[in-house]
């Protein structure tokens, strides 16, 4: 059976089959031939995989993240990041970073922070002196930090999968993800110093004022959400639902960026974008079940206990390996399909959930812009027609510095459960 499940999937993965296909049509033949079940049983799996409180956040997050990234809410964003830091050397690579962080609390989705920022920093970072490899790398790097900063939806889908609470996921995110855009910022500001770029136009007060007059709603999103959360007002589920008809405000009413007929068209490209992930969540929960059935995941815990191997040891092995997946999967395929693998391990080894959750998080986040096949890799090249060998030259000090940042988050595991505790 095993031999199956490992050749099955990289044949129809070389062919270029879809996701979703590749994993019903190796429980299928695995279930099937092996295990004789019924094909009802294999729907009733289906729909049981999505029939979770959680998973409904979903819809509802992509939704608020795709209205609000209809609307000026990057440009106001951008504004207000460079009224902060006008004054610092390397300001607008430093906008760059805290645009996607910002950006990344509002809409969650690392493709879709790449395009949002870019399309309004890159020319501008290239008109400051940055060279195109700088340029395209900070861009495909600095928007993989959507993922991490919560709201995320790789967190729903890890807190879904390995039955984690995702307020507690929400709130571990906050430190880690500052962490990477914290060690970003600090390699810009070196790179900046050392390259001699002066294009910091000093600090204004009144500009900051006026930016964040004109922020402010934008701002509100991550705050509502999360302080919602963090108060007990309310559930992660219901929190997505109060991000919807709060961005629906802020974009219609307060700053009339988008008609009613934009929001119908935004209605219906979040609803193609749901079906698409629903449709993974419910084939990775046959595949998970065909692991459990299979019994891989005590094998595999039993076989790293019977070499003795120290827990650092195998979250260095763990790390390596969803690196190198990450490059290859998007991060909410790769969560579904190995978390049911990877965290009995984990648990094993007396490693938190909620902090490996995190560990997996940032592993597949750095992976976004991983070459060759990095999704925020072919975004940058699409949107600024950057060549492949100038963009992949440009990202390794940033997938170094990340690397670094991943050191850190994994062995210092109170950087993701501290606020937790909080919460708790």
């Amino acid at each position: 059976m095993e031999w199956v499940m490992g050749i099955v999937p990289v044949i129809l993965l070389v062919l270029g089959f879809p996701i979703f296909i590749i994993l019903l049509a190796t429980a299928a033949v695995v279930l099937m031939i092996f295990a004789p079940v019924p094909p009802m049983a294999m729907h009733i799996n289906m729909f049981g995989s999505v029939d979770k409180f959680a998973l409904m956040a979903v819809p509802f997050f992509i939704f608020a993240g795709e209205i609000m990234g209809h609307g000026g809410i990057s440009k106001r964003i951008v504004a207000w990041v460079l009224s902060i830091i006008g004054g610092v050397r390397g300001s607008l690579a430093l906008t760059t970073v805290g645009t996607c962080t910002v950006f990344g609390a509002i809409s969650g989705s690392s493709p879709a922070t790449v395009a949002a920022v870019g399309r309004l920093l890159y020319g501008p970072l290239r008109d400051a002196g940055y060279n195109e490899k700088f340029s395209s790398g900070l861009l495909a790097s600095s928007g993989a930090i959507a993922i991490v900063i919560p709201p995320s939806i790789s967190m729903i889908l890890y807190g879904a999968s390995a039955e984690q609470s995702v307020a507690l996921l929400f709130v571990a995110g906050v430190i880690p993800g500052l962490v990477m855009a914290g060690l970003m910022a600090a390699y810009i500001y070196a790179f900046a110093l050392r390259s001699g770029i002066r294009e910091a136009a000093g600090f204004s007060f009144a500009q900051f004022l006026t930016a964040s007059k004109e922020g402010i709603w934008a701002l509100g999103t991550p705050f509502i959400i999360l302080g919602g959360i963090y108060a007990g007002i309310f559930s992660p589920t219901e929190s997505a639902g109060v991000a919807c008809v709060y961005a629906i405000f802020v974009t219609r009413f307060v700053y009339g960026d988008i008609s009613w007929s934009g929001i119908w068209d935004v209605s219906v490209n979040s609803m193609f974008l749901t079906a698409q992930v629903l449709i993974i969540v419910a084939a990775a929960g046959v595949f998970s079940n065909l692991l459990t059935i299979s019994g891989i995941p005590q094998d595999a815990v039993q076989a790293i206990q019977d070499m003795n191997m120290k827990p650092w040891m195998v979250l260095l092995v763990i790390n390596v390996f969803l690196l190198f997946v990450g490059c290859l999967l998007d991060p909410g395929s790769a969560i579904l399909v190995l978390t049911p693998l990877l965290a009995p391990i984990a648990a094993a080894m007396g490693v938190d959930l909620i902090h490996f959750g995190i560990i997996m998080t940032v592993n597949l986040a750095i992976g976004m812009f991983t070459p060759p096949f990095g999704l925020n890799i072919f975004v940058t090249q699409a949107l600024f027609k950057a060549p492949l060998s100038s963009i992949y030259p440009g990202l390794v000090p940033f997938i170094i510095v990340n690397l670094i940042a991943l050191m850190v988050i994994t062995y210092i595991p109170e950087l993701s459960l501290f606020l937790t505790r909080f919460l708790n």
